[in-house]
Parts: C-alpha cells; sequence; structure tokens
C-alpha cells in the first residue's frame, strides 16, 4: 500500500462526470484498497463554472482551462467523458504527451482515430483505458482483449444502443408506429431532443467499429460499418416479424468470413427464441460466438450516468494499480490487419414485403426473379386478395449485392404495385 496518493484529472462533468465524482466520493476507503493508494480528484474541467451540477463539486477543483489541467505534471491520470471528437482528442493527446494515462469513453472518438490515440498512449509507455465506451456498464471491451485472447472470436452480434431498442420494444409491445414510440422515448429521457445520432445507426456504428476492432484484431472505423437506422421501420414491419415469430432490433454485428472483417448496423428480424429478442427497453447486451468458448452473452444497463461511471471507475482501478507497479495493460491489437468486406459481399438474408397484382402466375414471377440473381427462397406467403394482394418472401442466405438486386428487379416488374418493406433476417440457422 503506498502513501502517495494517486492523482485523477476529470474532463467533464456532465451525467456521467458527477457520477464519477460521486463514485470517487463514497467509494474512497474501497478505491484505495483496491488501487492500492488513496485516489485523489485534483481537479474537474468544465465549460461553465457556474452551471447546475448533479453533484456538489468543490469550487476549488472546478477549472475552464482543460489544458494546464491534462498537462500538470502531478497528473497520474485523465478521466474524459466531455465526448465528440474536439477538444477531447487534442485533451487526450496532451495528457499522454504529458504522462498521464487515460480513462475514456468516447467511442465517437475511438472509432474515427483511435489508431492515433493507441500509438500515443504507445510511445508515451501509458494506459488508454475506454470499456465505458461500449455498452455502460457491461463488461464486453475487457473480455474480448483479455478472457478471450486465446480464443478466436468469430461474430459479435448485439444491441449496443438503448435508445432504439427501446423504441422498437415499444413498437412491438404496443404497436404503436415509429414516431409515437420516439415521442415517449424523449418524454420518458431516454432519447435525446435530437435523435439523430441514434435513430439513424450513428452511435451503435461508432460501437460496432470498436467490437470489431478488438474481437478480430484489426483496425475497424466508423466509416468501415455499413449503417442503418430505424427511422424506416414501421408497425406494418413490426408486426410482419411478430407474425413470423419474431422481432426486430437494431443490431451491430461484426464476423470473420474468409479471413474479411464485415461490419453492419441495421434493423433486423430476429427469432423470439434468440436470446438477444429477450433484451427489453433501454438494456444493451452483446452475443459473442468463439470457437473454443462457443456462445456468449453479455447483458445490462447500457447508458446513463450511473452505470458509465462504473465501467470508468473500473478502468480507473485497473489503470492505477499499473502505475503504482510502474507498468502497462494490453495495448492496441491490429496485428491481424485484415480486410473490410464490402457490404456487397457479406452474405445475409432478406424478408421482403411486395404488394402485388392478384392474377395468375404472379408468385411465378417474383419466384424468378429471386432465381434470377440467384437467391433461394426460404418461405413464401399470400396475405389478401384483390387490391389488398400482399407476397412475403423470405430468402435463404446470399450475398447483399444479389438481394438488392432482386429488389430493384421486383421493383421494375409490371405485376409488382410496391415493394412495401425491406428487412434482414438474423439469428436463424440455414
Amino acid at each position: 500500500m503506498s502513501n502517495k496518493p494517486l492523482k485523477v484529472a476529470l474532463l467533464g462533468c456532465g451525467s456521467v462526470g458527477s457520477q464519477v465524482v460521486r463514485l470517487l466520493t463514497e467509494q474512497a476507503g474501497d478505491l484505495e484498497a483496491r488501487v492500492g493508494a488513496p485516489v485523489e480528484l485534483v481537479g474537474v474541467s468544465v465549460r461553465r463554472l457556474d452551471a447546475p451540477r448533479e453533484v456538489d463539486v468543490p469550487a476549488g477543483l472546478l477549472t475552464t482551462d482543460a489544458e494546464a489541467l491534462v498537462t500538470r505534471e502531478d497528473v497520474d491520470v485523465v478521466v474524459e467523458v466531455i465526448g465528440g471528437i474536439e477538444p477531447a482528442r487534442t485533451l487526450i493527446l496532451k495528457a499522454l504527451e504529458s504522462g498521464a494515462s487515460v480513462v475514456t469513453a468516447n467511442k465517437a472518438l475511438l472509432a474515427e482515430d483511435g489508431p492515433t490515440l493507441f500509438e500515443a498512449a504507445s510511445k508515451a509507455g501509458r494506459d488508454l483505458y475506454y470499456e465505458a465506451a461500449v455498452a455502460g456498464a457491461i463488461p464486453i471491451l475487457r473480455p474480448l482483449r483479455e478472457s478471450l485472447a486465446g480464443d478466436r472470436v468469430t461474430r459479435v452480434l448485439g444491441i449496443v444502443n438503448g435508445t432504439t431498442n427501446f423504441i422498437l420494444d415499444k413498437m412491438d409491445t404496443s404497436g404503436a408506429g415509429f414516431a409515437e414510440a420516439l415521442e415517449e422515448a424523449q418524454d420518458l429521457g431516454y432519447a435525446e431532443a435530437d435523435p439523430t445520432a441514434d435513430v439513424e445507426g450513428f452511435d451503435a456504428a461508432a460501437k460496432a467499429a470498436i467490437l470489431a476492432s478488438l474481437a478480430f484484431h484489426t483496425r475497424v472505423t466508423a466509416q468501415d460499418v455499413y449503417r442503418e437506422g430505424i427511422s424506416e421501420v414501421s408497425a406494418a414491419d413490426v408486426a410482419s416479424a411478430r407474425d413470423m415469430g419474431a422481432v426486430v432490433k437494431l443490431l451491430a454485428i461484426a464476423e470473420l468470413r474468409d479471413d474479411q472483417v464485415a461490419v453492419r448496423v441495421h434493423p433486423a428480424m430476429i427469432p423470439r427464441s434468440h436470446p438477444l429478442a429477450s433484451v427489453r427497453e433501454a438494456y444493451n447486451a452483446v452475443f459473442v460466438e468463439s470457437e473454443a468458448a462457443g456462445q456468449l452473452m453479455f447483458y445490462g444497463p447500457g447508458a446513463g450516468g450511473s452505470p458509465t461511471a462504473s465501467a470508468v471507475l473500473g478502468d480507473l482501478v485497473t489503470v492505477g494499480r499499473n502505475r503504482l507497479n510502474d507498468t502497462t495493460g494490453v495495448g492496441e491489437s491490429a496485428y491481424a490487419d485484415r480486410a473490410v468486406r464490402p457490404m456487397g459481399e457479406t452474405v445475409t438474408r432478406y424478408h421482403v414485403a411486395i404488394d402485388v397484382q392478384d392474377r395468375a402466375g404472379v408468385l411465378a414471377a417474383v419466384a424468378q426473379a429471386f432465381a434470377d440473381n440467384g437467391v433461394s427462397i426460404q418461405i413464401v406467403r399470400q396475405e389478401g386478395r384483390g387490391a389488398d394482394a400482399q407476397l412475403v418472401v423470405v430468402s435463404h442466405q446470399a450475398t447483399d449485392a444479389q438481394l438488392s438486386a432482386t429488389v430493384e428487379q421486383l421493383r421494375g416488374m409490371e405485376i409488382v404495385r410496391e415493394v412495401t418493406s425491406v428487412m434482414r433476417v438474423e439469428g436463424e440457422s440455414e
């Protein structure tokens, strides 16, 4: 046990930062025992000194000069929870250059420019830990980085955005449309006033890039991730999934196929028997498949001040121990340097709803469009008659390019009034 305190600087005192301050105060004794030295908060960088905060922070700790705080010679660890690209990137780099280790929750920055941060940490001989960047309190990054280091991960399938899961869950359980469910999410504080980052999949794509990078030891950025949001998911899509014994979820999927990495975020139908189907409201879950361990699932609250702060403090304890022992933990692992497979070459399945003319030969013509593009049909059923006639087709696996071409061909056929819905299907074996 060292009497010399571990000195911590905090960047940001919003919902997460406030809870970090609270936990540092309330759990001071336990943290000291776990780290091996007292943990002392020496400064908190904020944009406004007089802004209301969830916890009381001694005025002497508050500062608007973040750069001066992170470059202090006595700071051992900088905790960054301000989010965004800048000034977070510059401040993290300056902290590392000044000799501090860094704990961050910044998924957007890691997904955009992680290699720059990792290289700076390696050059400085300091830690860069980021468990809180993906799935809040759920311990998923450390298992991928350390617990499964002796295994070969083949697939990561997850619900990593609580806002979209809440919306889709409400659409499933109440029959509400997207707009109605989004409004409820905003009223309850699960969705921002501007929900674009969540509902259009940007948040999930950043997390998918981080998960893929760790799982497959390859640098993957958010730009490498195919992305679709949930704003086009209709009540009819959700009802159709229910008729199939399935549920619609926004999934982050990272796969290893033919020694290439495929990463995508999009809404998909999954059978209600799949473990991810039971993930309700704003919860997150990540399903990992590996050659030796088999199937693992990690579940819990994926956002919020306290859950995210829990992950931050877990990293802080590890980084603090490393500082006391004058060592560092596991850094970036990108040795595999695998190629990222384009979405068109990714193998998937489709659920297609088609408004068609109710006349002889329609089913055969639709089946021929699938056959023309090399796509095999698993399920086909007709709903309604006359003006309300609709075909629902579920395909077997094919490349996304083949399936997209099939849909385009259907849209150009005289017998097809409209292709009303196209959604991928996941979680079922062929």
